[in-house]
């Protein structure tokens, strides 16, 4: 990807370094030759973001013209909202607290180069700054009251207005971005596409275990697609790819929906997309939703204070209630009576205004429905933990015990559990779910949907082995074709 640093003048800039063009934004608005490129990345290091100045329209026909501009329009605007500023603050709190715990005054201002800043200690609240204002060069104002330090100002700062002193520590910090983001082997790389695979090394339960991984990177080689593992602390370079594949367990209230937003704003083909998120992540509107397309599922309440006295008679015992964002058997439990009820309904109301309970169908396993693009892809059985009524038994200690499981081929999986699955699936969208199904008395009953399918080693992949990976990779594939070319 070819990368410009764009100023108003060329003389802007106090260094060259290879394989970055450093062009005047005039000539970088007015040479057709720009126009015509195509892969891009474009750092906009103008004196002025304001509304229709030169920096702001180098940003705009950045866009325009299919390059990947730092900062984007979006984030100009992000700039100037405080709306924004206040959120930032808010989610950088522990952080600003204790990296700025030092300073006896109540007034700090903190210069960020490309995600870093002269002071060491500072090193952790520059990145995240960066990850949140995503613009090469930055300078943030803070404050502290009672309630501690706030962000009151973040401002874009010009490449000519950076210190004589700073310069030398702003061309390190610019070729290691730049250096960080080319890696070796991606300079060599004849693939035309990257993508980037979100995970968490230290997860112990994560939805793709190393060896499925390394499993979708091959697969991903054969399609012509650079994929390579990121961390969350890479959020500044998801605009580098043209893709984003989320391996890591989601949530709306973490770095797993910011980088799905993230990558879906930047134009990249993202899965999990952040509707599916959205949708799969909560229980309470799954039940609604399934209801509503009257797909088959236990017998549902959604409960909240005012209906609490009657869910046990409708729901009989025992029966389960479900935390509206709980995920891998967490947050689930299975009551036993009136008395328990009332107990775990206070846990949970202290947390949701809302609660699903669901009248309890005991199964020795469930099935997982993998689905993707509309598609059936695998089917696995999920038998129960020994001992237990759910596939994963959490221990006190923070361990867990698993139950077995057993993948067949998708047609010899009952077919009304591939066609209910498939149902749900499309009603959320066309991403990659993962559809648990109950089969009791002959029927077969949606318990959810969840985006982030677990993708095992040996486990999911049993049957299709590496034709699973590729056939994910095909839609990833398919869809950034189109993102290109604009045809399917």
């Amino acid at each position: 990807m070819q990368i410009y640093i764009v100023a108003n003048s060329t003389k802007d800039w106090p260094a060259q370094m290879p394989g970055v063009e450093v062009v005047d934004a005039r000539t970088y608005l007015t040479d057709p030759a720009f126009s015509e490129q195509r892969n891009a990345k474009v750092f906009n290091l103008c004196r002025s973001y304001k509304y229709q100045t030169t920096g702001y329209y180098v940003s705009l026909l950045a866009e325009a013209r299919g390059h990947k501009p730092l900062p984007n329009v979006a984030t100009v605007r992000d700039l100037k909202n405080q709306s924004v500023v206040r959120m930032a603050s808010e989610d950088l709190e522990r952080l600003m607290e204790s990296s700025l715990a030092p300073i006896r005054s109540d007034k700090f201002v903190l210069s960020v180069y490309f995600g870093q800043n002269l002071a060491k200690r500072y090193e952790k609240l520059a990145q995240s700054l960066f990850n949140q204002f995503q613009s090469p060069l930055l300078r943030v104002y803070f404050s502290r009251s009672d309630s501690g330090w706030q962000i009151r100002r973040v401002e874009p700062i010009a490449a000519n207005d950076v210190p004589a002193s700073h310069l030398p520590f702003l061309i390190e910090a610019a070729t290691t971005h730049f250096s960080n983001r080319r890696s070796p082997t991606r300079k060599s790389s004849k693939t035309r596409y990257d993508m980037a695979i979100l995970h968490d090394p230290a997860d112990p339960e994560p939805p793709s275990d190393e060896k499925a991984l390394q499993r979708i990177i091959r697969a991903a080689a054969k399609m012509g697609i650079n994929a390579e593992l990121i961390t969350k602390d890479r959020f500044g370079n998801l605009a580098e790819y043209d893709a984003l594949f989320i391996r890591e367990t989601t949530c709306i209230n973490n770095h797993t929906f910011r980088f799905s937003r993230k990558a879906a704003g930047e134009g990249l083909v993202v899965i999990d997309d952040p509707v599916s998120i959205l949708r799969c992540t909560n229980k309470v509107y799954l039940a609604e939703l399934l209801t509503r397309h009257k797909v088959p599922i236990p017998k549902t309440i959604v409960a909240h204070r005012d209906n609490a006295s009657s869910i046990g008679t409708s729901l009989g015992f025992p029966l389960v209630l479900k935390k509206p964002d709980s995920a891998f058997s967490r947050g689930v439990v299975k009551v036993a009576d009136e008395s328990e009820l009332a107990v775990r309904l206070t846990e949970f109301f202290e947390e949701s205004d809302l609660v699903v309970a669901q009248e309890f169908l005991p199964t020795t396993f469930d099935w997982r429905i993998g689905i993707i693009d509309g598609q059936p892809l695998y089917a696995c059985k999920y038998y129960m933990a020994d001992g237990h009524w759910q596939i994963v038994h959490s221990e006190r200690t923070g361990d867990s015990r698993y139950g077995r499981n057993e993948t067949v081929p998708i047609e010899l999986a009952p077919q009304k559990a591939v066609k209910v699955a498939l149902k749900s699936a499309n009603l959320i969208g066309d991403g990659l779910y993962g559809v648990d199904v109950k089969e009791s008395g002959g029927k077969f009953y949606v318990i959810e949907v969840n985006d982030n399918p677990n993708l095992d080693a040996n486990v999911e992949d049993s049957v299709l082995k590496d034709e699973l990976y590729l056939r994910i990779m095909s839609v990833f594939l398919r869809r950034m074709e189109k993102q290109r070319t604009g045809y399917a």
